[in-house]
């Protein structure tokens, strides 16, 4: 897919102008956003989402339409993964309500910067290495596997890393926190607060879910614009997202499992477009044939909603079921302790 200078411009100038309105104007005061609000501002920018990919459609055909949406269903699916975990975050060091959608716009903010310099790195290795997507495709197999386990012991928690673990031990805290400042005086004492943990807890959580979202939007399309195009419109309205599903993320029992199917799909599929691009050949009776498939776009769109989708709708069924029952799904394993890094 060729974009001009021109065309990458105006993009950025776009997208940037609706962070911006996101940023300025919605978040200008700390408050807890009502259902209404959330609704709104979340079929939006799904509805921006959508309509971009109309217009990569009528431009550059279904094909590439086609990746966007991919890759957009991908990413947006390993954010609200990513948004769980923030929930376990706020949950685990107690962030009061109103401070969480300024909390949750600083992590916003650090995944697109993360992503961005991902995406960058990325692109400047396919261009030169092929065998990256080799790499690229055992890593989405191997996170694959690590969302099915979690999901086999009960869903995913949150353990203090050893960054956390460091500063901890490093600098001394306060108790309480001090609206979002980092620092603040108690008994004639400068201390650190709650807050600045919280924001360790979000950025060492943004770079885990960095290094799964690019390989996995790489698996469907190999075009940077799109890559990153798709990844913005990812995490915009990920805040009013948060507030809107509340509860129902802990109900979301299966996005694990439905996203270990997805990697999984995605890193087989890049193994096989690496196995066609660099030629290895197969050998049948003395002659050398090109056996490794290529899997069409529409394809790869179609396996990946009607798994998120299946996910989605189990989940809810076991929920509603559990819930009948006096049971709460996620908590009736007890949930193994994972580092988000180190």
């Amino acid at each position: 897919m060729d974009v001009s200078g021109a065309v990458w411009a105006v993009t950025l100038v776009v997208l940037v102008a609706v962070l911006l309105v996101d940023l300025l104007i919605i978040g200008r005061r700390p408050h807890e956003p009502t259902t209404r609000e959330s609704a709104l501002w979340v079929s939006l920018y799904v509805g921006l989402a959508l309509v971009f990919g109309v217009g990569i459609w009528v431009f550059s055909g279904g094909e590439y339409a086609g990746q966007f949406y991919a890759g957009w269903l991908t990413e947006y699916s390993l954010s609200v993964d990513n948004l769980f975990v923030f929930v376990i975050i706020m949950s685990r060091f107690a962030v009061p309500r109103h401070l969480q959608q300024e909390v949750l716009l600083i992590g916003i903010i650090l995944a697109l910067v993360m992503r961005g310099a991902f995406i960058a790195a990325g692109s400047a290795l396919i261009s030169q290495f092929a065998w990256v997507f080799y790499i690229f495709g055992a890593f989405l197999i191997y996170t694959a596997i690590s969302f099915a386990r979690q999901e086999a012991h009960g869903g995913s928690d949150f353990n203090e890393n050893i960054a956390i673990r460091w500063v901890r031990r490093a600098v001394p805290f306060s108790n309480d926190f001090d609206g979002v400042k980092l620092r603040t005086v108690s008994a004639g004492r400068k201390l650190f607060t709650p807050m600045l943990i919280v924001l360790i807890a979000i950025g060492t959580t943004d770079l885990i879910f960095a290094l799964d979202s690019i390989p996995a939007i790489f698996g469907v399309t190999k075009s940077p614009y799109l890559v990153f195009t798709a990844n913005v419109f990812a995490v915009m309205g990920l805040r009013q997202l948060y507030f809107l599903l509340g509860h129902l993320l802990d109900r979301l029992v299966y996005l694990n499992l439905g996203l270990a199917v997805v990697l999984g799909f995605i890193g087989v599929k890049l193994v096989l477009e690496a196995l066609a691009d660099n030629n290895v050949p197969f050998i049948n009776g003395g002659e050398h044939v090109s056996w490794a498939p290529h899997i069409e776009i529409w394809l790869s769109l179609t396996i990946i909603i009607s798994t998120l989708l299946i996910a989605t709708v189990a989940s809810l069924i076991k929920s509603a079921r559990d819930k009948r029952d006096g049971r709460d799904g996620r908590d009736e394993i007890e949930e193994p302790k994972v580092d988000v890094v180190g």
